[in-house]
Order: structure tokens, then sequence, then C-alpha cells
């Protein structure tokens, strides 16, 4: 079983890829990731640059490198997240962990799990993916 205890409050990081000194939610994802032994590919976008972002989402959701999956969702699993923002725009991601959970991160908090049914995610998690390197 796969353990997260030690990643839940890592600080925030814009373009961060190292769970100590912060990260940001694709560099989250690539670390949860790389605990099941995958490892994703790279990609950088500022955390506010919701278009940089959904257009890399998008294009990748949209190629050979991702696949949408339905329930029940395998873990790990990419959720593609629109935070804040209109469909279909796609600003955020976070990492499918089971039994309804995910993890992933915000600015003010660090790392957090949340419940995929919860009031506050159940309408902006766009999808769930999974990358075609774990097959």
């Amino acid at each position: 079983m796969i353990k997260y205890d030690d990643l839940i409050g890592a600080p925030f990081k814009n373009n961060g890829r190292d769970i100590k000194t912060g990260v940001d939610c694709y560099g989250l994802a690539m670390e949860v990731y790389s605990r099941f032994g995958i490892k994703l590919p790279e990609f950088f976008a500022d955390y506010n640059d919701s278009d940089k972002i959904s257009n890399i989402i998008h294009g990748q959701m949209d190629s050979s490198v991702w696949r949408e999956v339905k329930p029940p969702y395998p873990v790990p699993s990419l959720l593609a997240i629109r935070f804040g923002v209109p469909s279909p725009i796609i600003n955020h991601t976070g990492v499918y962990i089971g039994n309804s959970r995910f993890i992933h991160i915000r600015e003010k908090t660090g790392v957090c799990i949340e419940n995929i049914h919860s009031i506050a995610w159940r309408h902006v998690i766009a999808g769930f993916f999974i990358y075609k390197g774990q097959l």
C-alpha cells in the first residue's frame, strides 16, 4: 500500500518538483506516480496561467499520453479539475488514490486529501485519466 502521510502539508511552490522545498499540482502528481514506479513526462506552467495549463492538459488528454477512464477509477488516476474557471478550461490536477479520495495541493494550505464526492469538488472535476505508460 502506498503511503501519503509524509506529503500532507508539503508547501506549494510554482513549478516546484521537490516535495521537501515545494511542488505545484503537477509536481505533486509526478511524486505520487513515482511512488507507483511510474515516471510522468515533464510539463511546466505558472500556476496562475490558466490558458497555458488548460492547453497542456487538453493537449495531453487528447493525445497518446493519457486515456480517460470511467468508474471504477484505477489508482492512480489523474484528475483534471476546473478550479474557479469556466468550462472547458482545466487549470488544476489531483491524483485519485482510492476510496473516493484524491490528493492535490492548494497554494495556501499545501498538500491535502479531499473526497471526490464533496460539494466543493464533485462539480469541478472534469475527468479521470490514466497514464498510458502505466498500462
